[in-house]
């Protein structure tokens, strides 16, 4: 089995389909785990797997230490504070990479871990896909799996060009680390179509630039410096605490940029190869990313497992009942998140202050 991805859905599936004694090779692009990312939750029924796979305690161990959200005015005045503990009983915060890192310390020793390469061809048959690699010597694999996000080259593959099923949902997003030490409360400036956010993580906090906008012609989620130069045009005039921000962002290595998407396919598989993740379903970053890949990737290994010859259509047919409510908030989150309006934002604020005085 050839997994493609080493996020957070591809060293998941790994994990359990080494339990039920599988042969797994995971193939990553980057050099390394990516360590840029908003932080995500571990919720629902991400809780009920990292339980079973015995990770509760670490990913605890690297939770982050917000407290509460804080909307903020343009002196840094507080307009709303409304209490989110960090931690509680079955739901925990941390930074993506931290809860990538946990993930592969799972499985390292139960995978073939390849960094440094990616697929760039893919056969299948009756008995099996013959894959290409950039680096590495070509090879013949029972299954693959793409779990390799947004812009998955598996997909493309496998399934056709990345413009047939993501669509832009009319926001980008960026984030930078901070790396200082700024309290426990996450902050949010917003002006019509824009926010920003700083989140205090774990002593080294993160800025996040999230704002409304038309599809950028020519974007190339790869090329950092068009990234730069799209945030600080769309924050040129912000205050509060913007310019100084946007100066952390121009000197930046580590930076994530991309656009809000959705990905829609009308089947996850193609024979043996199958996709994962934000690769077959992604409402990123209002759509509970993390904990969907996680639940979706033990539901794949078991019913690959239980029989491998319909795994992929059982898997899809159920995790689609987990995704499909998913989507249809999406826009409901985008417009409480960064209202188009200055009405808007007074209505979200006065609701904001009400969540408040019931907390």
């Amino acid at each position: 089995m050839l997994i493609s991805g080493a996020g957070v859905a591809g060293p998941t599936l790994a994990y359990w389909l080494a339990r039920h004694g599988f042969a797994v090779t995971v193939v990553e692009r980057g050099a390394g785990p990516r360590s840029s990312g908003n932080p995500v939750d571990v919720r629902g029924p991400a809780w009920s797997v990292a339980n079973r796979m015995g990770i509760v305690p670490r990913l605890r161990a690297v939770a982050t230490h917000a407290t509460a959200m804080r909307l903020v005015d343009g002196n840094g005045r507080s307009l709303a504070r409304i209490p989110m503990p960090a931690t509680r009983g079955d739901e925990v915060e941390l930074p993506r990479g931290d809860l990538a890192a946990v993930l592969l310390d799972a499985v390292r020793d139960d995978a073939e871990l390849v960094w440094d390469d990616t697929i760039t061809a893919l056969a299948h048959d009756a008995g099996g896909v013959d894959v290409t690699f950039e680096r590495a010597a070509p090879r013949r694999f029972d299954f693959v799996v793409g779990a390799d996000g947004l812009h998955s080259t598996t997909r493309r593959l496998a399934f056709g060009p990345e413009s047939e099923f993501v669509s832009h949902l009319g926001l980008y997003v960026a984030t930078v680390p901070l790396g200082s030490d700024e309290g426990t409360d996450v902050l949010l400036h917003n002006t019509p179509g824009r926010l920003v956010s700083i989140h205090p993580a774990r002593g080294a906090a993160l800025a996040a630039f999230i704002f409304r906008s038309a599809p950028v012609p020519g974007f190339d989620h790869r090329n950092q410096t068009q990234h730069k130069q799209i945030v600080t045009m769309a924050y040129a005039d912000a205050g509060w605490r913007v310019p100084e921000l946007l100066d952390r962002l121009a000197a930046a290595e580590d930076l994530y940029f991309d656009a809000v998407s959705a990905v829609r396919l009308a089947s996850w598989s193609a024979g043996r190869i199958a996709l994962l993740g934000d690769a077959a379903s992604c409402v990123s970053l209002f759509g509970d990313g993390s904990t969907l890949a996680m639940a979706g990737a033990e539901t794949l290994a078991a019913a690959l497992a239980a029989d491998p010859a319909t795994g992929f259509a059982r898997y899809e047919a159920a995790h689609r009942r987990l995704v499909d409510p998913k989507r249809r908030r999406v826009g409901r989150a985008a417009g409480m998140l960064v209202p188009r309006t200055h009405l808007g934002l007074r209505v979200r604020d006065l609701a904001a202050r009400g969540v408040a005085a019931f907390r």
